[in-house]
């Protein structure tokens, strides 16, 4: 420990509070990572002693308190970040001046107060400046023009005031984001912002500022990302006519101005031939929807919602080919829905998606102060025409947008049936079809919309019996009122004739778990029968187990309550089908010497994981998972469920489990060489920790077949969530094991839609997931392609030191150089083996596409491999 340098301790779950003898046991110590982690308590003043400390970071964490003067000591600090904390107080201005050599200062996301101190001027060699999501105050001080290295200013979601113009932007020609939204800065945007001539992104949105946009604007030749979406801007053909000269800008958002005026509908406004996303809402502008649009060629979103625009859609909307997401709902637009909409290529075919332009915006997108989007594949495809004055009927080609997640045509005038060809739609997330004059039955063949979560047919004239099956149980009664001839039992109105549900089925309706469990039971009779176990462990939401059945001719099972368990005893799983073993919790805390820390040997879930040596010789893996929250009891769940009816040689197997108090204990079989992530990144660098190519391409070999298990064998289906190399586990032999279903979902088929929360490890999490979208097959094939990355080139997903770039742009921005083989692990180069491990990274690059749809199945993957590994052995 005397000669470390970098601690990256970042992306556990680690609790407790900061250890503070960091730098008494090393104090060469430069790098000290602690990022995303549980830590808790306040920031230790010991931390002030690392006086070889450059880069401190500990954001997304639980600490409190206020930063210590001592902190302030530590002088060679270049990045300091404690982002995303609940810490309080002032920025002192006496002391931060004691880190002259601070080139990165992020405090964003805690509860810091008071003003800005004029001493941040000092700070000679400062280059990003983050203090969003605080409770800060003032006018910014004149000295932060000295900071003349300053590259990013994020001072969003504080209580900033007063007129910019005292701020002189003039001195600050490195900055390429400026950032103040949500604040209350007044008065006109200062011209000496448009002499940062590297400006790239500029957000001003949700401030004060009013008047008309100056033509200096047009000075920002890089300006690739602008939004002053609620201000009190005029004079919109003038703002169009300046911004035209932005020849960059691929994204524009300038809705909530302009109120009143009247769409520019001047075929001369041309100019903005990259830009990809255009928001004018909520500016109730007059007038129709503009022919110069239609020159928005690379254009993917429009959003013209909260207007007064009048007349039909334009036939040439169609032209737009990459336009995917179109919100014009609010408006007062007539005539029937046009069949142009019907072949907008992104909404009828999924191979258009390819063509999307994979790049981050320059800033995130936020459609509320919760929700925000990196890039423009993230967003779902929307075609939303609500509330408008369309009349017609919903027109057959409605089913050619085959690759629609929103469908919303509420509000408008719209008459005759359904028409069948929407139920071709299996991709919905919401079907709005409310407040209109429609009539006829609801199509049962609705049901085939698997992923439907929201469904609305309120206030139409539909008549005859509401489906009763699949997603159709789910939604809420207010789903269909207003439609007095319709029925069901789940309306006031039963049906009196026609097909009624058998009774098993109107009870799973009522949502009576344990009848659930058995109609379901009845329906898949072919699910095996610790299947059955599992879901009841859901259903009754841990508070019982089922044990194996105990008659080999029929499929009733027995309950046993946790409560009725013996203190002592521990519930077994069958390591086969009529082989049962048992050990009691005394022999398992003997086995662990009482669960001593020197038995430790990694930290999963919510606890940490244990060695534990039988008497007879054998290993076991016990994880303790300790606390009261749900989120440790949803994770114990998980893990018995997904283990206790996926059965593979490349899943670790789960022989038992236990409840003792406040702890949950799983037992697994031990694996003698750890994890992979042990082994390409915590080990030291010699002879012997070195793994070489035939050995990874072994493990992903066997990783992949565990997960093309789990994907396409296992029934029902699971999706893993967690996929990445800590979680993959190697025997003596070096054989794979796909490990911690603590984070899985079964996708059953009633339950499609299985999350919407945020989950997995930093670095492995798929794009699509941090906007709301359901958990999906194809995002493990993601994380699996982080992994294969790593076997590649020996790197984390998320670099040590803050000047790297994360893992997966970087190879694939390398790649689109033309340098894949420098990507490859130093040590595998010059080893023979360079080309196996090319067509290796091509599999892996296809995996972590942007694009959710164009990513491979794991079959493909595992099929790709194999035949790598033919011509190596070959």
């Amino acid at each position: 420990m005397d000669n470390l340098v970098a601690l990256n301790a970042s992306n556990n779950r680690f609790s407790g509070g900061i250890p503070t003898h960091f730098c008494n046991i090393s104090p060469s110590l430069s790098v000290l990572e602690l990022c995303y982690n549980q830590f808790s308590g306040t920031v230790p003043p010991g931390l002030g002693n690392c006086s070889m400390l450059t880069v401190l970071k500990a954001g997304h964490n639980n600490i409190s308190g206020t930063l210590p003067d001592e902190l302030f000591s530590a002088t060679s600090l270049q990045y300091l970040s404690f982002a995303n904390n609940n810490l309080h107080g002032l920025l002192d201005g006496v002391r931060i001046i004691n880190l002259r050599n601070l080139a990165t200062l992020d405090l964003g996301g805690n509860s810091f107060s008071g003003m800005i101190p004029d001493s941040i001027g000092l700070l000679k060699r400062l280059e990003e400046l983050h203090l969003d999501h605080n409770n800060m105050y003032g006018e910014l001080p004149s000295t932060l023009s000295n900071c003349r290295n300053l590259i990013t200013i994020d001072l969003k979601s504080n209580n900033f005031r007063g007129e910019l113009t005292k701020l002189n932007f003039s001195n600050l020609l490195n900055l390429k984001t400026l950032d103040l939204m949500r604040n209350n800065f007044s008065g006109r945007i200062p011209e000496s912002i448009y002499s940062c001539s590297n400006l790239s992104a500029l957000r001003l949105s949700s401030n004060q500022f009013h008047g008309q946009l100056s033509r200096g604007l047009s000075n920002l030749k890089s300006l690739s990302f602008l939004s002053l979406t609620n201000n009190s801007l005029t004079n919109i053909s003038n703002a169009l006519e300046i911004l035209r000269g932005s020849k960059n800008l691929t994204t524009l958002l300038i809705g909530l101005n302009f109120i009143n005026e009247t769409m520019p509908d001047d075929d001369s406004i041309d100019g903005f031939q990259n830009l990809q996303v255009l928001s004018l809402g909520d500016c109730s502008l007059l007038g129709k929807i503009p022919h110069w649009m239609s020159k928005l060629r690379n254009l993917e979103m429009l959003f013209l919602y909260g207007n007064q625009l009048t007349g039909p859609i334009p036939d040439w909307i169609k032209s737009l080919t990459f336009l995917f997401y179109i919100n014009i709902s609010n408006n007062r637009l007539t005539g029937e829905i046009p069949i142009a909409l019907m072949e907008m290529p992104m909404l009828t075919s999924e191979k258009a998606a390819a063509q999307l332009d994979p790049r981050f915006f320059e800033l995130p997108i936020y459609l509320d102060p919760s929700l925000q989007y990196r890039m423009a594949s993230s967003f779902q495809k929307v075609l939303n025409l609500g509330s408008n004055n369309f009349s017609g009927v919903i027109p057959a080609e409605i089913g050619l947008l085959k690759e629609l997640l929103l469908l919303n045509l509420s509000f408008n005038k719209l008459h005759g049936d359904i028409p069948q060809s929407i139920c071709s739609l299996t991709n919905l997330l919401v079907l709005d079809l409310s407040r209109n004059h429609l009539t006829g039955t609801i199509p049962d063949a609705l049901n085939n919309l698997h992923f439907l979560s929201t469904f609305e047919v309120s206030f139409n004239d539909l008549e005859g019996q509401v489906p009763t099956s699949g997603q159709f149980s789910t939604f809420a009664n207010s789903s269909y009122d207003g439609n007095p001839k319709l029925c069901g039992p789940m309306l006031s109105q039963h049906c009196s004739s026609g097909p009624e549900k058998p009774p098993l089925a109107s009870k799973k309706q009522l949502g009576k778990k344990a009848t659930f469990a058995l109609a379901f039971s009845v329906f898949f009779g072919s699910i095996a029968i610790l299947f059955l176990l599992a879901r009841l462990l859901v259903f009754f939401k841990g508070t019982s187990f089922m044990t194996k059945n105990r008659s080999t001719n029929h499929s009733d099972i027995e309950t046993i309550s946790f409560n009725s368990i013996s203190d002592h005893s521990l519930v077994v799983m069958p390591r086969s089908m009529g082989e049962e073993n048992r050990l009691t919790f005394t022999d398992i805390t003997k086995a662990t010497n009482n669960f001593d820390n020197q038995n430790i040997i990694g930290c999963g879930g919510y606890g940490l994981v244990y060695k534990a040596e039988l008497p007879d010789g054998s290993k076991l893996a016990i994880k303790k998972l300790n606390g009261e929250t749900c989120l440790m009891e949803r994770e114990f769940t998980a893990e018995v469920e997904a283990l206790s009816m996926a059965q593979h040689e490349n899943l670790v197997q789960l022989w038992g489990y236990c409840i003792q108090g406040k702890s949950r204990f799983l037992i697994y079989s031990f694996m003698e060489n750890g994890s992979l992530d042990d082994w390409l990144h915590n080990r030291d660098d010699d002879a012997i920790a070195f793994l070489e190519w035939p050995t990874r391409l072994k493990i992903a070999q066997g990783a992949s077949q565990g997960l093309s298990y789990i994907h396409d064998v296992c029934k029902p289906h699971i999706v893993h969530r967690d996929i990445k190399s800590s979680n993959i586990l190697l025997d003596k032999e070096f054989k794979a094991y796909v490990a911690d279903f603590g984070l899985s979902r079964l996708i059953l088929p009633n339950k499609t839609h299985v999350t919407t929360e945020l989950v997995g490890t930093l670095g492995y999490i798929p794009p699509e997931y941090a906007h709301g979208w359901v958990a999906t097959l194809r995002g493990d094939i993601y994380s699996f392609g982080v992994v294969l990355l790593e076997l590649l080139t020996g790197l984390r997903p998320v670099p040590v030191l803050s000047t790297s770039k994360e893992l997966v742009p970087w190879v694939l921005e390398m790649r689109s150089q033309g340098k894949q083989i420098e990507v490859l692990d130093p040590t595998l180069r010059g080893t023979g083996h360079e080309e196996q491990m090319l067509e290796v990274l091509e599999v892996a690059c296809k995996c972590v596409d942007y694009n959710s749809s164009m990513r491979p199945l794991i079959m493909e993957v595992v099929s790709s491999l194999d035949r790598i590994n033919f011509a190596l052995q070959t």
